[in-house]
């Protein structure tokens, strides 16, 4: 018999690890590593993003393929927004900018339900995203993970 996934810190969540368990989040999709953010969900998780549905991770790791290609220099930073039990809001926004050099900021809300085992089980995102100049950006950090001492999302009145 298999040990069943853990993904700590484990519900029920305060306050405290709650707002770890979105620094964790954030770490993995600013990695652009659609397999290892995949590991965070449930097999059969749910997600709504925007108008699309998604069913289960190989789903998801499709998605976030696809995402990542098309959005390039991805940086991310989510902010814990309230939690109670197993459910976890978050306020996020990300830049990107595509192949023709056109730079973006997203803008958005997500609910997140997770299982006993601390996987996400449903992801519901809403996302509004507009153009932005190059000279307009605020994440300036080497890719990948966001650095301790760069400002959060709060900082830039998001």
């Amino acid at each position: 018999m298999t040990q069943p996934e853990t993904r700590p810190p484990l519900p029920p969540f305060t306050p405290e690890t709650a707002a770890q368990k979105v620094r964790m989040a954030e770490d993995a999709w600013n990695t652009r590593d659609p397999a290892r953010v995949a590991l965070a969900y449930t097999p059969d998780s749910k997600w709504r993003n925007r108008a699309e549905f998604l069913n289960g991770r190989a789903e998801i790791e499709a998605f976030l393929r696809r995402k990542w290609a098309r959005e390039l220099d991805y940086r991310l930073i989510k902010e814990l927004w309230a939690c109670a039990g197993n459910h976890i809001a978050v306020r996020f926004a990300y830049e990107y900018h595509d192949d023709n050099g056109f730079w973006f900021r997203a803008y958005g809300n997500e609910n997140w339900e997770f299982d006993a085992n601390g996987l996400m089980q449903r992801r519901l995102a809403s996302i509004n995203e507009h153009p932005i100049a190059e000279a307009d950006r605020k994440y300036h950090w080497p890719l990948g993970r966001r650095p301790d001492d760069h400002p959060g999302l709060s900082s830039f009145g998001f």
